[in-house]
């Protein structure tokens, strides 16, 4: 099974794709997708660049499925919000193509790597070195979306299991502890 990860941001975000046969993880590709080159109040041009960006991410690594973020508010209500619709557009590439997509907090997700979940990006991006057996450490934002990929790899299985025992559950808005999947 193939996952892409996706760490979203407006101004810079992270994918990171890894196959996954049992428990083996093997690293296929990472790196971000960027709109700092166009203005920052032309918003719609940002957002066709993260949806045009993730779309062509998928047609290059054909993924299975992908893991994305879930944004939590932050302490400015206007970047919550601004993060909220470069997320939107992320999720609905990925649906557009077609993706079965889980979210994940990044507690979640950094339990899942680093065995705690308030580890900092450092640690975060060691362990997704060690873990992909990667000869250097990737940058922050690819170090994320790996880890979220990582994380559905170990997650995903008992989620899907989880979701189809209680398919209603599954879907009810809100759910951040055991993460959503759609």
């Amino acid at each position: 099974m193939r996952i892409l990860g996706i760490d979203p941001g407006l101004q810079t975000t992270g994918f990171g794709v890894v196959d996954v046969q049992g428990s083996s993880l093997q690293y296929v590709a990472s790196g971000t997708i960027t709109t700092t080159h166009l203005a920052r109040g032309d918003l719609p041009a940002r957002l066709k660049v993260l949806f045009d960006g993730i779309r062509q991410v998928r047609d290059s690594y054909r993924p299975d499925a992908a893991a994305v973020e879930i944004v939590f508010v932050n302490t400015n209500p206007q970047s919550t919000l601004l993060l909220g619709q470069a997320r939107g557009a992320c999720v609905t590439a990925l649906v557009a193509c077609e993706l079965a997509v889980a979210e994940y907090t990044a507690v979640q997700m950094k339990q899942a790597i680093a065995g705690h979940g308030r580890a900092a990006k450092a640690q975060v991006q060691e362990m997704v070195k060690r873990l992909l057996k990667l000869p250097g450490v990737p940058g922050e934002d690819a170090a994320d979306a790996l880890g979220l990929a990582i994380t559905h790899a170990h997650a995903g299985q008992s989620m899907a299991r989880i979701a189809q025992a209680t398919p209603t559950a599954r879907r009810t808005s809100g759910m951040y502890r055991a993460g959503r999947t759609y």
